[in-house]
């Protein structure tokens, strides 16, 4: 009997706000691609994110190889988006301080 081939769908879902997850999980295709960056197997990742299926993040890293000046686009924006909201977020909270402020209402309490 021969093996039959068929095509896998990609276990990449965009959410509607932009960020990538993989599979039905939460974990993002910014945070497998950075464990893969570092070092990691597919199979430590899958060991740090066991929501995700290793066949998966073999999939995701697949992807990544064959894709990959899209998806550093992609990450550069998420980086440079994620860097708007930090100090759109800084500015409103000024966070200089804040440790002893905490350390300060904490000894006010009985």
């Amino acid at each position: 009997m021969p093996l039959q081939l068929e095509t896998q769908p990609l276990p990449l879902k965009a959410g509607s706000d932009g960020v990538i997850r993989v599979g039905d999980t939460r974990v993002t295709l910014d945070t497998l691609i950075a464990a893969f960056r570092e070092g990691s197997t597919a199979e430590e990742i899958a060991q740090q994110y066991p929501s995700v299926l290793l066949a998966d993040v073999y999939a995701a890293i697949s992807f990544y190889l064959r894709q990959r000046e899209r998806v550093e686009a992609y990450l550069r924006e998420r980086e440079r988006t994620g860097a708007e909201v930090r100090a759109q977020n800084e500015a409103r909270f000024d966070p200089q301080g804040v440790r002893d402020r905490l350390l300060a209402r904490r000894a006010k309490r009985p």
